[in-house]
């Protein structure tokens, strides 16, 4: 496919998703229509169109590359999904009902009501560096493939090729926010999964395999290890690494997160949003059983077509990330490629729209207070909201310019490696706010905890092998970062009076 067919593709694209967001957004644009679609969203397109969001464009291209990958993970994230689904049932038996109970805009209010203002600001900065620096990575992923594969041909640099995919989610984002949302990530969320599916059956087709052919091909194959128990200590793909793991970063990074809650919260009721979380989660496990087939079905496929791994254009490494748009663009035919730029392109854009006004939901009422009475009918405040979503899109630009400057490794590991970081000491003011009721904490003091612990947490991971007797950290390392924040939040605790204990 030719790099002028991939720019018309993008172009149309982007159109029938303006067209929806001025059908959507053009007799409602306030406030309350931007931060929670007027509460009045349906579970099912709430369910049907997080699974884009929650997926990326590092689930389309990154978890397929991995399955092939000089580190032998083969099937082994699969691990790490079914953490995932244990997290999501958690999120909504727990978290899901507490937020509801409280009528929340922004689900840090809970920690202002709990633990008191500075945890609160605390608890809201921390989800705005997280969720900025996470989805600067997934579209960082996809903005290399549009570079590589057409921007490089008409000699545009990477900067302004980020400036126009930010500028695009922008403009369709900025007036509806959520209520567009709702409407525009179930139609990507349309053109991921039927992607991945079609995907299949083309490289199936390329192969001369019937679907049944297919699932013994890559049963039999170097690529289809799902479950790893061997050497806990040293071996950083064992199962109960990877469950824990995929259980404690999913409630950080989806219950404890505004971004994917913001929309739970735009369900009518508690039963609803529930029925959309569950739904959810059954649809989550099996595409991403699809997906690391795909993974397996590419690897034969280039095994088979003498296709090399793509190099990194700076590093000259192998990029395993870049293995299924070589495949699509370079060896398939024509609608296998398209299918394969729709997918991409929905599943990257379905996360960072939602982001972006997550970032914006969340700075407007967390540190505006546009969702206080008093604040309500201020002149100009949908102004200032405008202007604080052209400003995390400028700030996302910076951290994606920032980052192809240093990265050479698979983003979907950079990802969650980061989480564990950032995401670490939410988990530890939600268990701490939870799970010790009989106490609060000397609010002043949170901010400092905050910043210790993702400093001593990575102290351990650098050096896990000398103190733990060879132990190497993975995704579970999100639990010790939430640890020590606990552990911290203790030191500073005091007893609690009867109106903050929730």
């Amino acid at each position: 496919m030719t790099p002028s067919t991939i720019l018309i593709l993008i172009i149309v694209y982007f159109g029938i998703l303006f067209y929806i967001s001025h059908a959507v957004s053009k007799k409602d644009s306030g406030n309350d229509a931007f931060f929670k679609a007027n509460k009045n969203s349906k579970w099912y397109l709430v369910a049907f169109g997080m699974i884009g969001t929650a997926l990326s464009g590092v689930t389309f291209i990154s978890v397929p590359g991995e399955v092939g990958s000089p580190n032998g993970e083969q099937f082994k994230y699969f691990q790490f999904v079914l953490g995932n689904a244990i997290g999501f049932v958690i999120i909504a038996k727990v978290l899901l009902p507490l937020y509801y109970r409280m009528n929340l805009t922004s689900i840090y209010g809970y920690i202002e009501h709990r633990l008191g203002i500075y945890s609160y600001k605390t608890a809201a900065t921390i989800f705005l560096i997280s969720r900025t620096i996470g989805s600067a990575f997934r579209l960082y992923l996809v903005v290399i493939v549009l570079q590589r594969f057409v921007f490089d041909f008409y000699g545009i640099p990477f900067a302004v090729t980020v400036l126009i995919s930010l500028a695009l989610i922008f403009a369709y984002t900025y007036r509806g926010g959520l209520k567009t949302i709702i409407i525009t990530d179930t139609l990507q969320t349309f053109f991921l999964v039927s992607s991945v599916f079609l995907t299949i059956f083309f490289i199936c087709r390329s192969l001369n395999l019937n679907i049944f052919e297919a699932f013994e091909e890559v049963k039999n194959s170097n690529y289809s290890k799902v479950f790893f128990f061997e050497d806990f200590v040293s071996n950083k793909f064992h199962f109960v690494k990877q469950i824990l793991g995929g259980i404690f970063v999913t409630i950080a990074m989806v219950g404890l997160d505004q971004d994917l809650m913001q929309k739970n919260l735009s369900c009518k009721n508690i039963g609803e949003a529930q029925k959309n979380m569950f739904t959810f989660t059954g649809i989550f496990v099996l595409i991403n059983i699809f997906f690391l087939s795909v993974g397996a079905l590419l690897y034969i496929y280039a095994n088979k077509n003498g296709i090399e791994v793509p190099t990194d254009l700076i590093t000259g490494k192998p990029r395993t990330d870049l293995l299924f748009p070589e495949i699509a663009f370079n060896h398939l035919t024509l609608i296998p490629s398209i299918i394969f730029l729709l997918g991409l392109t929905a599943a990257t854009f379905a996360t960072t729209d939602s982001a972006l006004t997550a970032l914006t939901t969340s700075f407007c009422v967390d540190f505006l207070g546009m969702d206080k009475a008093e604040n309500l009918n201020k002149p100009n405040v949908v102004r200032t909201r405008h202007f604080v979503h052209i400003t995390f899109s400028f700030l996302m630009f910076l951290v994606i310019i920032f980052f192809n400057a240093i990265n050479d490794n698979s983003v979907v590991g950079m990802i969650f490696r980061v989480a564990s970081y950032t995401y670490g000491p939410l988990l530890g003011l939600y268990c701490f706010g939870l799970f010790v009721k009989s106490k609060t904490v000397k609010d002043k003091f949170v901010p400092i905890i905050c910043l210790l612990s993702p400093a001593v947490t990575y102290f351990i991971s650098e050096n896990s092998k000398t103190l733990f007797f060879g132990y190497v950290f993975d995704n579970e390392l999100i639990i010790v970062n939430g640890l020590i924040t606990f552990l911290g939040l203790l030191l500073i605790s005091k007893n609690a009076t009867s109106g903050t204990r929730f």
